[in-house]
């Protein structure tokens, strides 16, 4: 009896470990930036969204690896707080105010 609960109780997380697996989506995409105060940037942004696991942004190849869940959090909106910060990527365009009050590496 003890073993069939045992069994029973792992078939269940493991069911529930790989639906939540599934949710886990991994991107890679151009940010534009030039330093190390720029991947600090451009990182720390995407890492304060909600469902965000990850966030790596190469200075030599400009692109920025993201693993998220795409149930909590959707692309455009990791796109959409990399310029709110002053950073370009494929998809958005920073604002002219807060890319001209980067400073002057980052430009």
């Amino acid at each position: 009896m003890k073993k069939t609960v045992l069994l029973s109780v792992l078939v269940i997380l493991s069911i529930s470990f790989s639906a939540l697996a599934q949710n886990i989506k991994t991107e890679k995409f151009k940010v534009y930036g030039s330093c190390g105060m720029c991947e600090s940037r451009i990182e720390k942004a995407v890492l304060d969204l909600d469902g965000v696991t990850t966030a790596d942004w190469d200075k030599e190849t400009k692109m920025v690896e993201i693993s998220f869940d795409e149930v909590k959090v959707k692309l455009d909106d990791i796109h959409k707080a990399i310029a709110k910060v002053g950073h370009d990527t494929e998809k958005e365009k920073a604002n002219d105010e807060v890319y001209n009050a980067l400073a002057g590496c980052c430009k």
